[in-house]
């Protein structure tokens, strides 16, 4: 996106930087059907929106997808086979995985949906590992090691690859991650998914945690990769993801608008949306406002106004000097320069298209674009009497509002007139 207009815009952005700050080849975990709908506020979706959900994120591209965690229960059990029966049957290229506590239910769950479909299944296998959660389950390491060793058996001596995800790693301590990493390793898991799962971390914080375990896998010899999964308590989740990914992480997790327990996860529509803006991966996003909008219609979740690309007012202006600006754009033919003068984010690019709308702080734009838009000549009695309403208005004019002052003007010209 970056270098598409380098003649309109000088980036500061790209100054001493020398190719992609993030290395291609790392993968995209979504977490919204299983993570998305551990939130309290949300409706779980019907599996027929699930599937919807699932196609979605096999049309932008998203390489891995957590289809559930079976051992919640017979509906997450029949969610994730008919999940699972759907990447089978269509032949998608998404990878699917899913949770699992680390008990033996939960990992032959998994095992179980595998066999049943044919679809090889990522155990996603997770443990508390912070000495706040030691404390309140009462648990020492060595009872931790046994869960752990126990689970990453039975999952590889039915042929599934491992993944094991300590929770809270952010606040754990090394000494207990170590012995958990390399138990977890010398058993077979493949995989180290490091969590900030209250949300604690920031970046320094991720790139120290970062560091110990690559030294702790070093040490074990083995080709093993390490996730980010992180939550956003202090709102620094999608600035960790980039950051996760700058310093090499294999796989970054997120939910579709953030969807997840108390204010979230990181919103994979936004590392995605971010990813392109810094040229590091070329996918067409077109159908990412298609996605956002199904997860707030499925999951009863309201987009905030002012959300980023696909809320209500991310492209939305009625300032007078804001709307003079794009409607010149317009009127000289030239899209790119509408999508770009008052926005970082081209709006055609996520599905979108710039709105110009008629408040108490508009102009004469303002007014004659919206005209335009609607086939109506931007007369000026016409332009006047609509921009008198606005200015006496404390609120943006809908659309039903214009037009009833238009009707009004008609009226009062037609009486002149007799």
């Amino acid at each position: 996106m970056q270098t598409e207009n380098h003649d309109i815009i000088y980036d500061w952005n790209e100054i001493k930087r020398h190719g992609p700050v993030i290395d291609k080849g790392f993968q995209l975990v979504d977490e919204t059907l299983r993570d998305g709908i551990q939130s309290p506020s949300i409706t779980n979706p019907a599996i027929e929106q699930k599937l919807e959900l699932l196609h979605c994120m096999e049309n932008l591209g998203i390489e891995v997808a957590d289809i559930g965690l079976p051992g919640a229960g017979a509906q997450a059990v029949a969610d994730v086979t008919r999940l699972a029966q759907e990447i089978r049957d269509q032949h998608m290229k998404i990878k699917p995985n899913c949770a699992a506590r680390t008990h033996l239910a939960d990992v032959q769950s998994v095992i179980d949906i595998s066999q049943k479909t044919g679809v090889e299944l990522e155990v996603c296998a997770f443990i508390g590992s912070s000495p706040i959660r030691q404390l309140v389950e009462h648990w020492n390491v060595d009872q931790m090691k046994k869960l752990v060793t126990d689970s990453v058996d039975l999952a590889v001596n039915n042929g599934l690859p491992l993944s094991f995800v300590t929770e809270d790693t952010i606040r754990s301590h090394p000494r207990t991650l170590s012995e958990l990493f390399r138990a977890a390793i010398d058993h077979g898991a493949t995989r180290l998914i490091l969590t900030d799962t209250v949300g604690h971390a920031t970046p320094d914080g991720l790139v120290n945690l970062l560091a110990f375990t690559r030294h702790v896998i070093a040490e074990t010899g083995a080709n093993v990769e390490i996730d980010w999964h992180g939550h956003n308590d202090r709102g620094l989740s999608l600035t960790l993801c980039l950051s996760a990914l700058e310093n090499g992480v294999n796989r970054v997790h997120g939910t579709c608008l953030g969807v997840g327990e108390r204010v979230g996860n990181a919103s994979i529509d936004m590392v995605l949306l971010n990813l392109k803006l810094l040229g590091v991966i070329e996918r067409d996003l077109r159908q990412l406002k298609t996605y956002v909008d199904k997860v707030s219609e499925y999951y009863g979740v309201e987009i905030p106004y002012n959300y980023p690309a696909f809320g209500t007012d991310a492209f939305r202006t009625a300032t007078g000097v804001h709307a003079a600006a794009i409607a010149k754009a317009l009127m000289s033919g030239r899209r790119d320069l509408a999508d770009r003068v008052y926005s970082s984010v081209p709006a055609k690019d996520v599905g979108c298209r710039q709105r110009i709308e008629i408040g108490f702080y508009s102009g004469k734009a303002n007014v004659q674009v919206w005209l335009m838009e609607h086939d109506l000549e931007p007369t000026e009695e016409r332009v006047q009497a609509i921009l008198t309403r606005a200015k006496a208005s404390d609120v943006t004019l809908t659309d039903a509002q214009i037009q009833e002052t238009l009707a009004g003007q008609t009226r009062t010209t037609a009486l002149a007139e007799g």
